[in-house]
């Protein structure tokens, strides 16, 4: 692999390439995480939707999101009718901190059966839940996560119901430095769009260093699964 390949193999940002009938001809390592969010057809029509009329490269700025993936625009090129690239720009994110270091094993089931049974003290709401039995457990700072729960359970405290899902995320992968996890998602929905103030939940979830997606009747955490 020459220098410049390796550029756009270690790039933060996806890059895939495409013949004209959208066949994935090659793709860099941050774009192999990507398309365990989203299917490859899809970003092929966005290039060829995003692409220049004529020969050459076109940058497009706008907001994506695709599961945990955030981007601020395109970057669309070719030179001839038989192949097509795209390049999308992340979002810079807040630093993460290893997810090896900090924290203790921990039941999430038994954490989130307390959670829940803390809060609807207070909550008119009632909770469902749909968890997958496989959860092994994790390692978490126990303390900064129950925040981050009891502060979403107050978030969606307007709704009727609390629906809580936990599912395993197959293929996809959380990346930190030169590891990858395999990780569960924790999302908790609501039955009314929220239109308050989400900053609180935010600030939580970087404290407590954890993944998560915001969006107004739901919001997602994503738990990396890692040996004690």
């Amino acid at each position: 692999m020459s220098f410049e390949q390796q550029w756009i193999e270690y790039d933060f940002n996806p890059f895939l390439l495409f013949d004209t009938s959208g066949k994935l001809i090659s793709l860099n390592a941050e774009a192999q995480f990507l398309l365990g969010a989203i299917k490859h057809q899809e970003l092929f029509k966005l290039a060829t939707t995003y692409a220049s009329r004529s020969f050459g490269f076109k940058s497009t700025f706008m907001d994506l999101e695709y599961g945990r993936f955030k981007f601020f625009g395109v970057m669309v090129g070719y030179e001839s009718e038989e192949r097509i690239g795209i390049r999308l720009y992340q979002t810079p994110t807040f630093k993460l901190k290893d997810p090896d270091s900090g924290g203790e094993m921990v039941d999430l089931y038994a954490l989130l059966d307390l959670c829940i049974s803390s809060s609807s003290i207070n909550l008119g709401c009632r909770f469902v839940k749909i968890l997958d039995p496989t959860m092994p457990d994790v390692k978490l700072k126990i303390e900064s996560f129950t925040k981050v729960l009891n502060a979403i359970f107050r978030f969606f405290s307007n709704s009727t119901t609390i629906t809580i899902k936990l599912s395993f995320r197959v293929g996809e992968y959380i990346k930190f430095g030169e590891k990858r996890y395999s990780f569960y998602s924790l999302s908790i929905s609501s039955d009314e769009p929220q239109v308050c103030d989400n900053s609180t939940i935010k600030a939580l979830c970087e404290d407590a260093s954890l993944y998560y997606e915001i969006h107004q009747q739901e919001i997602t955490i994503n738990i990396p699964i890692q040996k004690g």
